[in-house]
């Protein structure tokens, strides 16, 4: 699908950071990743502030791929990846809705995410939350089917592979687990299918397994536990983070609101008609519940982008919303009420991308700068 391009053409901090890892695993390869990793701790014992660590190998990894394949420089090769897996997560979250639901789901599910704003911001900037989302998605898609087939390894399989990816990406995977954990233990009450032996190993060798190759590229648990703890330490003293990533509880929501509020109102209203039947709903709200709960309490390290693995949850949640809104409409009129109802929430949503990021533009999702995109605040320029 062809959309506005967003107007901000500048290159971010965190940008020039993945491009310039990328440029050493370019021209060092993937023996010399140790020793990357190791100047990366030399730096930022000097730095005040927090700078990304190379540990988000995989991301890293795959613009090194496609500089391999296409020879592009590699700040395209980043923006190919984000872009390129912002198309396989539309996908899959097409499928995914499709075996929750079925095709109509499908269909509402898959225009929803494509007209999602932080789906489309993320797609045109060499930044790793949008390649992040879907492995996230993909665990959550490959849990859902071992609930439902039991000891298939395939399955089993991909779910593994799915939760080593976003280990291997970004440590927010933690969230991620987290969110698996809860979603494992309400099944107990909710029943979305059965909790085998191997589905609870899965779940601990699939991060297991990340963590060990992350030690590998590292050179070892002591330079990889080193590189944690002083990219963690040193975050609390980024005078950035400090402006920018922290508030209330509530702060995400406000940040939803301000990017998709239909969407988010209607996942509201979801949970209000929440029973004990609507299996699929019950799911997804879980997903975000439990990682809202962590990520909500991260000290200065709240940032829209972190909740991109929202966006297929919350059109979940949404879609049924309007399933229930169209169920007072008489019969014959639903399908054309529903199809209406999706049209324009897609609009208002392109319509909401189209303000903030072509016309303002916006390139970092905080708060406020959400705010000067829709104009509630005024940006200095505005004041000459």
């Amino acid at each position: 699908m062809r959309h506005p391009h967003s107007a901000s053409q500048q290159l971010g901090f965190d940008e020039g950071l993945y491009r310039d890892y990328a440029d050493k695993l370019t021209r060092f390869g993937l023996l010399s990743y140790p020793e990357i990793i190791e100047r990366y701790r030399e730096k930022q014992q000097t730095l005040t502030g927090s700078i990304l660590p190379p540990v988000r190998f995989l991301y890293i990894f795959f613009a090194y791929l496609w500089h391999e394949l296409f020879g592009s420089e590699t700040l395209s090769c980043l923006k190919n990846v984000s872009a390129l897996f912002s198309m396989f997560t539309l996908l899959l979250a097409a499928i995914f809705a499709a075996r929750l639901g079925g095709s109509g789901y499908a269909i509402g599910v898959g225009a929803l995410m494509a007209f999602a704003p932080t789906q489309l911001h993320m797609s045109q900037h060499a930044l790793v939350d949008g390649f992040f989302t879907f492995w996230a998605m993909l665990v959550l898609w490959s849990l859902w089917e071992n609930l439902h087939a039991s000891r298939d390894w395939r399955w089993l399989l991909l779910y593994t592979v799915a939760l080593t990816a976003t280990v291997l990406t970004k440590e927010n995977a933690f969230f991620v687990w987290v969110a698996v954990v809860a979603i494992l233990l309400a099944n107990h009450w909710l029943k979305f299918g059965t909790v085998t032996r191997e589905l609870l190993l899965a779940t601990v060798i699939g991060p297991a397994l990340g963590v060990v190759l992350l030690g590998m590229l590292a050179g070892g648990a002591a330079p990889l536990i080193a590189t944690y703890q002083l990219s963690v330490s040193k975050n609390y003293e980024l005078k950035y983070a400090i402006l920018t990533g922290d508030g209330p509880w509530y702060r995400y929501l406000v940040d939803l609101m301000l990017v998709s509020p239909i969407i988010l109102l209607l996942a509201i209203g979801s949970v209000f008609n929440l029973r004990r039947a609507k299996k699929q709903e019950w799911f997804c709200f879980l997903f975000i519940a439990a990682s809202y709960l962590v990520m909500c309490n991260i000290k200065y390290g709240m940032n829209l982008r972190y909740a991109n693995m929202w966006d297929f949850p919350l059109c979940v949640l949404a879609l049924s919303q309007l399933l229930v809104l169209v169920g007072f409409v008489a019969q014959r009129w639903r399908s054309i009420a529903l199809f209406a109802a999706v049209g324009l929430t897609c609009a208002l949503e392109m319509h909401n991308y189209i303000v903030m990021a072509v016309e303002y533009p916006l390139y970092e999702l905080v708060s406020p700068e959400l705010m000067r995109g829709l104009k509630i605040l005024k940006s200095p320029a505005d004041l000459k």
